[in-house]
């Protein structure tokens, strides 16, 4: 899970702060000691973790906040603050043409993940009504052209290729002239890495930037490489000059150092996040809510338009009204896992969900694809009747269920047991939303309308 271990050592210190009624100027330095060690071992930059605790002293100690009603919650919402303008305050949005084609160029070291980026990117413009054209610029790397053209196959997307006997300069301004013509915006150049930065790829990277005038260079680097992350950003930046950052695996990197050092050391804001190997796992990187997940608070609003993009309304509309008349059965409990790994993986699910980071009850819980797959499997086994009354499953027909899932009749019997604490709590959840409070502000489940 993205920063895990970073954000489980914060938020245990938050904990404490919050804990205490009064906070005194050493209650402040202690907490912020222990900042500085979780931001270390998270392969922070050592002079970003040194002026960001500075500036966190600097406004805790002297503006009163040790002399509010909440000193603790002050402290939280200025480390939050802090956090969210060290990864560049505000989302950055994509530089767009006056005149199209806008083009993307495409950097970074190889095996960062650039190929697939360029594919993911191309997904995610396409979803917003753009027509783009990915550009293979990459001749030297084998089935490097190959694997562009897969990638543009399977999301629909068309490749410009010229082989690998071309020039990459020439194949991008080709690539240019062609989609002015056939009318395709923006234009996505794949160019090739390395292992190492040398000279000749930065020569060649200058050259076609020279030649195509790029709106956007974004450099797609690995977050779990660190500190070598920002270092080889750092070097791009100075040589080619850089419009954004490209985090690959974001979903795996326990630590965050390359997140929370990048834009603090190049200047240059991080774009976009990549959150898994799926086509669709590219999100817009907002500085804001990730610090919120880092801190604990979840990220409701990404959660929201997740689910926006998965859930089918009038399947919503259908739930809404069982949930009224509380016919809630393993039919339509099969039907809601199936559309929450629609929106992603689990663990990144509970992620954005305000506190359940810090539920203890669920420390140590792990909820994986596996796990589902045996819900899907049990429930797949049970006869029609049996998931539309599940108090008719005796021990026989357990047992027949177990066999037919692959499963066992514990697994069976947990399910059932999940399955009624479901229940009882979207009754719970709908009676809240459908009584006279609900409808002047409370709960509302994020796919309803």
């Amino acid at each position: 899970m993205a920063f895990e271990n970073l954000a489980e050592k914060l938020q245990k210190v938050f904990k404490q702060l919050r804990g205490k009624g009064k906070l005194t100027e050493k209650d402040v330095t202690d907490a912020l000691r222990e900042v500085r060690i979780a931001l270390l071992e998270a392969d922070v930059s050592y002079k970003v973790v040194k002026e960001f605790v500075n500036s966190i002293k600097e406004r805790a100690i002297g503006s009163g906040v040790l002399e509010s009603l909440t000193p603790g919650q002050q402290v939280i919402k200025i480390v939050h603050e802090e956090m969210t303008g060290l990864m560049g305050g505000t989302q950055s949005k994509l530089n767009s043409a006056s005149k199209p084609p806008t083009m993307i160029m495409m950097v970074g070291l190889q095996g960062s993940g650039k190929t697939t980026s360029s594919g993911k990117l191309a997904r995610y413009l396409k979803k917003q009504g753009k027509s783009p054209l990915l550009a293979a610029c990459d001749v030297y790397r084998p089935a490097a052209i190959k694997q562009l053209q897969v990638l543009g196959e399977q999301l629909a997307v068309p490749v410009f290729s010229m082989g690998d006997q071309t020039s990459p300069v020439d194949i991008a301004k080709a690539a240019k002239i062609h989609a002015e013509k056939q009318g395709f915006d923006p234009v996505i150049l794949d160019t090739a890495g390395r292992l190492h930065i040398d000279e000749a790829m930065m020569a060649e990277l200058a050259q076609i930037k020279a030649q195509c005038h790029p709106h956007e260079i974004l450099l797609v680097v690995d977050s779990m490489t660190g500190q070598d992350a920002v270092n080889v950003a750092e070097s791009f930046n100075r040589d080619l000059g850089l419009d954004g950052v490209v985090l690959t695996k974001l979903d795996g990197d326990t630590r965050g150092g390359a997140a929370l050092s990048v834009k603090a050391v190049t200047g240059k804001p991080i774009k976009f996040a990549g959150m898994g190997e799926k086509l669709d796992a590219l999100e817009p990187f907002y500085p804001d809510r990730m610090s919120s997940r880092i801190l604990g608070m979840g990220d409701v609003l990404t959660l929201i338009e997740k689910a926006q993009t998965q859930f089918d309304a009038k399947k919503a509309e259908e739930l809404e009204k069982k949930l009224r008349k509380n016919e809630f059965t393993l039919e339509d409990f099969l039907e809601q896992i199936q559309q929450m790994k629609k929106i992603g993986p689990m663990n990144q699910i509970m992620d954005m969900i305000p506190g359940l980071s810090q539920n203890n009850a669920l420390k140590g819980v792990e909820i994986n694809d596996k796990d589902i797959k045996h819900t899907e499997a049990i429930v797949q086994s049970m006869t029609n009747d049996e998931r539309r009354r599940p108090e008719i499953l005796n021990g026989s027909r357990r047992k027949r269920i177990a066999v037919g899932s692959g499963t066992s009749v514990q697994e069976v019997n947990r399910l059932l047991k999940q399955f009624a604490q479901t229940q009882k709590m979207l009754k719970q959840f709908s009676q809240m939303q459908y009584s006279g409070k609900g409808k002047k502000g409370g709960l509302k489940f994020p796919f309803f309308k």
